[in-house]
C-alpha cells in the first residue's frame, strides 16, 4: 500500500561569488537540493527545491511541509487497512531509502548488518519500489538536459527553472503516457545525488509497522517467485 517513493537530487549550478562556500555540497559542487515524490507513473506529486547542497535529504526533508503535513496528519491518507492475508491494520505508507527517518508513514531499509533472509527479502522489495523516483529523476534530466550540466544562473532563476521542468514532466506524464516515460533504464543519465547517512530514533510503532510488510512480503500472499533467487545473487 505505497502512495509514492520519496527521494532528493542535486541541481548543480554555478552561483555568485558573495555565496562563497553557502551551496557547496561534499562533492566540490554548488548546487540546490530537489527533494520530490513521484507516484507508480514517474508523476511528481510533491516537490520541494531551494534549499542549499550541504543539507542532506534527511534533513530537507525534516523542514519540509510534506514532513509537517504528516506529522499533521493533514494530507488524507487513505484508511489504514490489513495486508491480504493479515488481519492487522497498516497504514498507507511512502517508500524511501536510508537517508529518510523511519516512521509510521515512512517506510525505509532495515540496517545493512546482520540481516536475516527476511529482511533482505524486504530491502530488495523495497529498493524495487523506490525504482519509480529514480526513474522519475532520470526521465526528467534526459527530457530537459538543462538539468545535467550546472546552470549559469542565480540560484532563484535555477530553482524557477527546475520548477518549469517538473511542471512540464507533469504535464508529458499525464498527456502523453508511456510515449513519454517509456525509457530503456540503461539509457537513462540521472542526476548527481548525496546519500549521507543519519541516525534516527524511531518509534515502537514504526518499527512495527515495517515489520508488518516484511512478514507480508516473506508470506504465501505476499511473496514473489523470483525474490529469493534475486537475493541470492545479490548476495553473491
Amino acid at each position: 500500500m505505497e502512495i509514492g517513493a520519496l527521494d532528493g537530487r542535486h541541481i548543480t549550478f554555478r552561483p555568485p561569488k558573495s555565496a562563497g562556500s553557502f551551496y557547496h555540497n561534499y562533492k566540490g559542487d554548488h548546487s540546490l537540493v530537489l527533494l520530490a515524490l513521484a507516484d507508480a507513473c514517474c508523476k511528481f506529486t510533491y516537490i520541494n527545491i531551494g534549499v542549499n547542497g550541504r543539507i542532506s535529504d534527511g534533513g530537507v526533508f525534516r523542514d519540509c511541509t510534506l514532513s509537517k503535513a504528516i506529522q499533521n496528519n493533514s494530507l488524507n491518507f487513505p484508511q489504514s487497512r490489513p495486508l491480504p492475508g493479515s488481519s492487522n491494520n497498516v497504514p498507507y505508507v511512502i517508500v524511501a531509502d536510508d537517508a529518510f527517518p523511519l516512521s509510521t508513514r515512512i517506510l525505509k531499509p532495515y540496517p545493512q548488518r546482520g540481516l536475516s533472509h527476511d529482511k533482505k527479502i524486504f530491502n530488495y522489495r523495497l529498493s524495487r519500489a523506490r525504482r519509480i523516483i529514480e526513474h522519475a529523476f532520470g526521465i526528467l534530466a534526459n527530457r530537459f538536459r538543462v538539468l545535467l550540466n550546472p546552470i549559469c544562473l542565480s540560484p532563484n532563476k535555477v530553482e524557477k527553472i527546475t520548477l518549469a521542468c517538473v511542471a512540464l514532466h507533469n504535464y508529458l506524464c499525464t498527456n502523453s503516457g508511456q510515449f513519454y516515460t517509456d525509457f530503456d533504464e540503461a539509457s537513462i543519465i540521472t542526476l548527481d545525488t548525496w546519500k549521507p547517512q543519519g541516525t534516527n530514533r524511531t518509534s515502537r510503532s514504526a518499527l512495527s509497522v515495517r515489520d508488518e510488510y516484511k512478514n507480508y512480503f516473506c508470506s504465501p500472499t505476499g511473496s514473489v517467485e523470483w525474490q529469493d533467487a534475486a537475493v541470492l545473487r545479490h548476495n553473491c
